[in-house]
Formats: structure tokens, C-alpha cells, sequence
């Protein structure tokens, strides 16, 4: 017999890529992974992971037991969240991972009407980028991610989420006052390929925005400068040390002195949020009424 707990252990093996990692995310020693993998793999009668150098992959046979185990773990969350709904669940904390602006646009004003329409729902609120929280979603870290399109990230069909769209907000520039387009109305960023860029770390979803705007206008941008702050980003432009793509929400109550901000000529650069839970999670009586909430606060104008 085939133990639930040992599916999760596979996926999370599958998702981050090394028994140390996946073990550090589900807080167990390396050595007690690979005790359940071996388990596993007893139960099954099958070798389901290949360790190498460059980490821990999937044999065959464990890509297709971990077909299964994303369909077995989406059907033990909707049994729980029938339990939950047969014992009322009407009290109980739900834990949201969510960027920065995130919390400010959806997570925070969901909490205020949490607060009024369902008064026993406790939500505890994580800051991650947007390309982590999904991760500690599938890891049962948080309950609910408030996460951005990018790269690599998990499709609408992925088995093991289930997704809600929320926002999607544009990119505008941002330019030095000295600079020789700032006199312009809308910044094509065909012209801004001889500049020097401000941009995010490899692996933010906005250094994905910008580096395929850039690619849609015909040049690969050179970053002399990075930051996951955006306060930081605007600084550095105002100190003429570069141009930078930044979401319309971050310059909401950021100081703008010494800067030139204009919208993006053509189709603006955009990043596109949604919220996740694991598949099966979405009925939750607890998680249900958050995702209802998040969805409400991304309507209003």
C-alpha cells in the first residue's frame, strides 16, 4: 500500500530538483527523504529517482507514479475540505503567501472584508515574490499564493493547482529628468536599447517582463543595476544611474522626485496575478471565502 505522505515527499522531490531542497521546504532532514523515497520505491517495486551531480530527477516509472500522486493529493484536499465543511468550519487561520504590491492591492483589502463577512477567519499573510509563493503552496507552507505569470511557471492545466485570475497591471518607464526622451508622451523601448537598465534578480517575475518587452522591441537589455526594490529602482534612475520597466502599482506612494515616468509606446508590458491553492483546496469552507475575497478587492477600481 502505496502512503499518501510519501506522494507529497515525490512531488516536492519533482519540484524543487534535490532531496536537500525538498527537504528543507517540507522541514525534514535530507536523510528522512531519502528513507521515504526508498520506501517508495520498496512499495512500488520500482527505482523512481535518479540522483546525479546536477541533482535528483525522475526515472520513468516515477514520472508516471507522479501523475497519480498530483490526482491522489488533489482528492485528499477535497476530502478535507468536505470534513472541514461537515464540522462548520466557520473558524480557522488561512495562511497567504503574496508580493509586496500584492498585499496592497488584494491581500489587505480581502482581510478588511474578511473581517466584516466571515469574522472568524484568520488570515496570516507571508511576503514572497511572486514566483516562490506557488512553491510553498505546493509544499503546504500557505494555503493560498498570490503569484505572477512568468517563465516556467505551472499552466492553468497544471493537475496540481487550481488558479483564479485577480489583476493585470501595465508596466510603465522610468527615466532620468535629463534624459533625451523625457520630453516624449509614450517611451518606445526600441529607443532605450543603448541604455543602461535597473532591473530585478534572475528568477523575479518582473526581470521576466522586462527582458521579454525588451526582446519584443529587438534588443536584450544590459543591467547595470539590480534591485527587487522598486523604491531603490526609482532612486537609482533619479541619480541618472539608468532606465527601468516598473509595475503602474509600485509608483502608487513611491517618491518620484528626480524621476520621469511615462507608459510604454504600443502594447504596454504587463504581468498578469492570479490566486492558487492546491487542487481539491478550492472548496475549503476557510480557503474558499479568501479566494471569493482576494477575487472582490482585484475587481474594485
Amino acid at each position: 500500500m502505496i502512503e499518501a505522505r510519501r506522494l507529497h515527499i515525490l512531488r516536492a522531490v519533482a519540484d524543487h530538483r534535490t532531496v536537500t531542497a525538498a527537504a528543507a521546504a517540507l522541514y525534514l532532514t535530507p536523510s528522512a527523504v531519502s528513507q521515504q523515497l526508498a520506501a517508495l520505491e520498496q512499495e512500488t517495486g520500482h527505482r523512481l529517482v535518479d540522483r546525479n551531480a546536477r541533482g535528483t530527477r525522475l526515472t520513468p516509472a516515477g514520472e508516471i507514479l507522479l501523475s497519480h500522486a498530483n490526482a491522489v493529493l488533489a482528492q485528499l484536499e477535497r476530502a478535507e475540505a468536505e470534513l472541514a465543511a461537515y464540522g462548520s468550519g466557520e473558524a480557522g487561520t488561512v495562511t497567504v503567501a503574496a508580493f509586496a504590491t500584492g498585499i496592497g492591492l488584494v491581500v489587505a483589502p480581502a482581510i478588511g472584508s474578511l473581517a466584516r463577512s466571515s469574522p472568524g477567519i484568520r488570515v496570516r499573510v507571508q511576503d514572497a515574490e511572486g514566483d516562490e509563493s506557488l512553491l510553498m503552496v505546493l509544499d503546504r507552507q500557505v494555503d493560498v499564493a498570490v503569484a505572477v505569470e512568468y517563465r516556467g511557471a505551472p499552466g492553468e492545466d497544471d493537475a496540481r493547482l487550481t488558479r483564479v485570475p485577480l489583476y493585470a497591471e501595465p508596466f510603465d518607464v522610468v527615466l532620468p529628468p535629463d534624459h533625451a526622451l523625457a520630453d516624449r508622451e509614450r517611451i518606445s523601448l526600441g529607443d532605450l536599447a543603448k541604455d543602461s537598465w535597473i532591473g530585478q534578480s534572475a528568477g523575479n517575475p518582473c526581470h521576466d517582463v522586462t527582458v521579454l518587452a525588451c526582446e519584443y522591441a529587438g534588443f536584450a537589455p544590459v543591467f547595470a543595476h539590480v534591485s527587487d526594490d522598486f523604491r531603490a529602482v526609482v532612486a537609482l534612475s533619479a541619480a541618472g544611474a539608468g532606465v527601468a520597466l516598473v509595475p503602474r502599482s509600485a509608483l502608487r506612494g513611491t517618491d518620484l522626485t528626480g524621476v520621469v515616468v511615462r507608459p510604454a509606446d504600443g502594447v504596454a508590458p504587463t504581468r498578469r496575478v492570479f490566486g492558487a491553492v492546491r487542487r481539491g483546496a478550492e472548496e475549503h469552507p476557510l480557503i474558499h471565502p479568501v479566494l471569493a475575497a482576494l477575487q472582490e478587492a482585484a475587481r474594485r477600481p
